[in-house]
């Protein structure tokens, strides 16, 4: 089952690198750069981990809402250091309190023995009520603000959204 799984992985990739646009930055990840709600930037623990959430309540459900994970994956500049990581982390987990949508943060470090993390270290897990809240979210002043000092130091990210499906 584990070269089956492989050969699937490396399938998917080989097909996904053909797809994306020539012209990007090594690995066809956005390079880091300023940050604008309308930026079409494509969007993507140390010490074992880490995450904040906020109390259960209410998630909307049905339409365009219905839980929606919002998935960064980064590698910082060289010259960060990791007390500037730490503030970076912090900030970060701050915005589930200053954002109404956001209701919780992960965050960890590559961990993977494959060699296929094509250079990204850092991995942010943030859970939003609906796609909705995920547009209240970019447009949001404080994380427009933290955006801005994210990218600053960060070499290259990716960002995905979605919705979490169960197999049946």
């Amino acid at each position: 089952m584990s070269s089956l799984y492989h050969f699937a992985a490396r399938a998917i990739h080989s097909r996904w690198l053909k797809r994306w646009p020539r012209g990007r930055s090594s690995g066809g990840h956005t390079k880091a750069s300023q940050y604008t709600p309308s930026s079409t930037l494509p969007r993507a623990e140390s010490r074992a981990g880490a995450s904040r959430e906020k109390q259960p309540g209410s998630m909307a459900a049905g339409g365009g809402s219905g839980v929606v994970k919002h998935i960064v994956l980064a590698r910082f500049k060289e010259e960060v250091t990791p007390e500037r990581l730490d503030q970076l982390i912090q900030g970060y987990a701050a915005l589930v309190d200053a954002v109404p949508s956001m209701k919780s943060f992960h965050w960890g470090t590559n961990v993977s023995i494959e060699n296929t993390h094509e250079g990204f270290t850092h991995v942010f897990e943030s859970t939003f009520e609906s796609t909705e809240g995920i547009k209240e979210y970019v447009k949001h002043p404080a994380h427009v603000e933290y955006a801005n000092e994210f990218l600053s130091v960060s070499e290259k990210i990716l960002i995905i959204d979605y919705k979490p499906t169960s197999v049946n």
